[in-house]
């Protein structure tokens, strides 16, 4: 007998909708079925059945948010997918799990301490589970440089710098990421796979984090480094024309889709002045953590960066790992007002060189170059994927990469208590934050 397939709804139908809807229609046809969109806005979930049905697949139902719940028993729903605004995540998860519904959500799973102890709570008390999006664990050179961390020996200290161009970065500072409000920041909607890729290459749990952080260059403040034009959002004003800091929301057709012909639905605007008022996150963070193992890590952010990528180094008791990603080494002038990451969501590399490098340096002996099979430029390095082949398809995961609801509050933790800190401007012991005494 042919196998049942097992029905999913999604919540939340903006760009990153589109990997998970593609990889059930197409990579899972045999396994799955999409029989649900919901959002606030119909023209949205429109363009995204419009899509469906190129990749061969019938059109899902759509429903308002509102009713939720109501889609949710109507459909028959197995599992949702939770990709909407940060800030919204908890409610549709616990929804979701009271519903009798498995959940599969973006990162960060929630953005604040409620929301994480109301997840883990509901998981427990119906015994449905909850696993979080996080991509990065299934890029190749991030699982070699799991395996390859046991070579040197127990692990000290971590440095951790990641940089977001001025292309990538200022996309967070015209969407709604940019109120901190919707977000929890940068550290808690983009560091926070980060975080997690920490916990993961350690097998490690923070305990305690001080940070500090700031607005340099973005916002209304940042008018002072000289680039900042007067408009409020880029389609129509001759003033960004050619604002190498301003999306050009029509000449992208899928972005023109979900948003500029939405816009008359729920007057959400995709393309905001980076410059303009209403930024209330940072561009520019320091994190110090110390973990349960002992091991402590210096981790920095910066939004504004001239080239985009990331280094990792970890020293150990018997050498030193290091691994050097440059996705773009520079931001093209032709490439300025496209979007990298946001609209596509890392699916398509950049134009500009770039490499991908991972060292080891063992003590009393010549440091030797790890080869990553399979690992490529851009796509998240094949992660999205090979990810949905876990979550989607039942593949094998030796390396036990799919994340838990626990997996998604321990990255969290980074990132809620290096807010706190800020805030407070003194340590913070991370799992007071979930377990306090």
């Amino acid at each position: 007998m042919p196998q049942e397939r097992r029905r999913y709804a999604l919540v939340g139908a903006g760009a990153r909708a589109g990997m998970f809807l593609r990889a059930l229609a197409v990579d899972h046809a045999d396994r799955a079925v999409v029989a649900a969109l919901a959002d606030v806005n119909h023209t949205r979930m429109a363009a995204h059945n419009r899509w469906l049905g190129e990749l061969g697949a019938a059109p899902a139902k759509q429903y308002d948010a509102a009713d939720f719940a109501t889609m949710l028993e109507a459909e028959q729903i197995d599992e949702v997918l939770v990709t909407t605004v940060d800030a919204t995540h908890a409610d549709y998860i616990v929804a979701a799990l009271r519903a009798g519904c498995d959940v599969v959500t973006e990162k960060p799973m929630t953005t604040d301490v409620d929301g994480c102890r109301r997840i883990l709570a509901t998981e427990k008390e119906t015994g449905h589970r909850v696993r979080v999006a996080f991509n990065y664990r299934y890029n190749p050179l991030h699982e070699a440089f799991r395996e390859t961390l046991r070579e040197i020996g127990e692990i000290g200290s971590v440095h951790f710098e990641w940089l977001l161009d001025v292309r990538h970065g200022a996309d967070y500072f015209r969407r709604w990421h940019r109120d901190a409000a919707n977000s929890g920041g940068l550290l808690v909607h983009k560091s926070g796979h980060h975080f997690d890729l920490v916990n993961w290459w350690l097998d490690a749990t923070p305990v305690t984090v001080f940070a500090q952080g700031r607005r340099f260059f973005y916002g209304p403040d940042g008018k002072r480094h000289g680039y900042a034009r007067d408009y409020a959002r880029g389609h129509g004003a001759p003033q960004a024309a050619d604002d190498p800091f301003a999306l050009q929301l029509g000449d992208n057709p899928l972005l023109r889709a979900l948003y500029l012909d939405a816009e008359d639905e729920d007057g959400y605007l995709r393309d905001q002045n980076v410059f303009a008022p209403g930024v209330t996150i940072d561009d520019d963070l320091a994190v110090l953590v110390r973990y349960d193992t002992g091991a402590t890590m210096t981790y920095h952010l910066t939004a504004y960066a001239p080239w985009e990528g990331y280094r990792v180094m970890v020293n150990g008791s018997r050498g030193r790992l290091e691994l050097e990603v440059v996705e773009s080494d520079h931001v093209s002038p032709a490439g300025a007002s496209e979007v990298k990451g946001a609209a596509v969501h890392g699916e398509v590399a950049a134009a500009e060189r770039g490499h991908a490098r991972l060292t080891v340096h063992p003590f009393w002996a010549p440091a030797r170059e790890v080869p990553v099979p399979g690992y490529r430029r851009g796509g998240h390095g094949g992660a999205d994927a090979r990810m949905t082949a876990v979550l989607f398809g039942g593949a094998t995961d030796p390396m036990d990469r799919s994340a838990t609801a626990r997996d998604g509050a321990n990255a969290l933790l980074t990132g809620l208590a290096a807010n706190r800190s800020m805030a407070t401007g003194a340590p913070v012991t991370a799992t007071d934050l979930l377990d306090p005494t």
